[in-house]
């Protein structure tokens, strides 16, 4: 910006005197009214890193000019240095500026007074206040409301500031509410079907029923389940209860495929009645999965068996993990058994809760009945897409 005022103010000079648009062109050589225009528009190139020099030395050469012939360009100049030095400069440059603009208008219409009468000297106070007054009023003015819309600024950012501060502090409480909610309502539940459960098999015990008998199984696998949920429950009331901003409870650890054989071992021991039987292929190298790609991959395979738990045939459930390099499939396939159950409202839920967390990651969900078998196929990014969403 400064360059392209610079190289203005002196292309439009040197069209003013090659057209002899000066003051007494027949009598004064042209490098006279060139030199003062040449350091002008040097001085605009430094009006904003150096105003104080460029406002000194820019005062010197417009008084020369003053003598040797006066230019429209370097006048210009001249006062666009004026106002760079009130905008760029220190206040107490913008002071001084006050104060010798005033001087030297003073000055001058005293002597245009004293010589030529009131009309030169009101003349000179006209001309010289827009030359040396004007642009320090300008840009004593803008600098005003430059400040005036910092001042602003940080205090909408300081506003903004307190409106996350109470956001935070709404989400907060909020989440607090909602763990004293979980607690009261679905802990509680889960503690009594623990605490039966228990107290079931202490009879069972009494009664010296076999360890192998179903109704035992039936309880311990009642028990267990009833105390895990629990657990996972408690630990998710805590992240819940965590509102203050901080990271989340390290002593809370997603599940992810490592638990995959505790998994079915909790599938096999509650699907042994019905005719069920489990089998676990994986193929490829697990490596690391990133948490929330491992996460998902845990609960659709839960979903998965506890639906083939509740809706499959007899047969055999296979569950099938493929490692590639790009992306985690999951195949679940599971003998079918059309039923009237199916159809009643909420029957789908987890198929849709799984096909939400595929959906979250950048991948892909199916579930359905194919050749006599419910089959789930999904697809799970290993990076990339699911990293950036987690």
């Amino acid at each position: 910006m400064d360059q392209l005022i610079a190289l203005c103010g002196l292309l439009g000079g040197v069209v003013l005197i090659v057209f002899k648009v000066y003051e007494r062109p027949d009598r004064l050589p042209v490098w006279s009214v060139l030199l003062p225009l040449v350091v002008m528009a040097a001085l605009e190139l430094v009006r904003r890193t150096r105003p104080v020099l460029a406002v000194t030395v820019g005062g010197l050469a417009f008084a020369g000019s003053l003598f040797v012939g006066s230019l429209l360009a370097t006048l210009i100049m001249y006062t666009d240095l004026l106002y760079a030095a009130v905008i760029y400069g220190s206040p107490r440059m913008s002071r001084v500026l006050h104060l010798t603009g005033g001087a030297t208008v003073l000055v001058l219409s005293s002597l245009a007074w004293y010589s030529g009468g009131t009309p030169a000297g009101l003349l000179i106070v006209v001309v010289g206040s827009l030359v040396f007054l004007a642009p320090v009023w300008t840009g004593d003015l803008v600098r005003r409301h430059r400040r005036e819309a910092e001042t602003e600024r940080l205090r909408a950012e300081q506003t903004a500031l307190l409106s996350e501060m109470d956001r935070r502090e709404a989400v907060g409480a909020e989440r607090a509410r909602m763990a004293r909610e979980l607690h009261d309502v679905v802990a509680n539940h889960l503690s009594a079907i623990a605490i039966h459960a228990t107290g079931a098999q202490s009879v069972a015990r009494r009664r010296k029923l076999p360890e192998d008998d179903p109704l035992v199984e039936v309880l311990a696998v009642i028990r267990e389940n009833s105390v895990q949920g629990l657990a996972e429950m408690r630990r998710m009331i805590g992240l819940l209860r965590d509102s203050g901003g901080r990271e989340a409870d390290e002593s809370y650890a997603a599940p992810d495929l490592a638990a995959v054989d505790a998994l079915l071992a909790k599938a096999r021991a509650a699907g042994r009645d019905v005719g069920l039987d489990f089998e676990l292929e994986e193929r490829g190298e697990r490596g690391d999965l990133p948490v929330p790609v491992g996460l998902a991959a845990y609960r659709i395979v839960q979903e998965s068996l506890t639906n083939a738990l509740k809706h499959a045939g007899p047969g055999l459930v296979s569950l099938r993990l493929e490692f590639g390099p790009q992306e985690l499939r999951i195949a679940v396939d599971s003998p079918y058994r059309d039923a009237p159950g199916r159809g009643l409202p909420g029957a789908r839920a987890g198929l849709v809760g799984m096909a939400e967390r595929a959906g979250l990651l950048g991948g892909s969900f199916e579930a359905g009945p194919r050749d006599g078998h419910w089959r789930v196929r999904a697809v799970l990014p290993r990076a990339g897409e699911s990293e950036g969403r987690a």
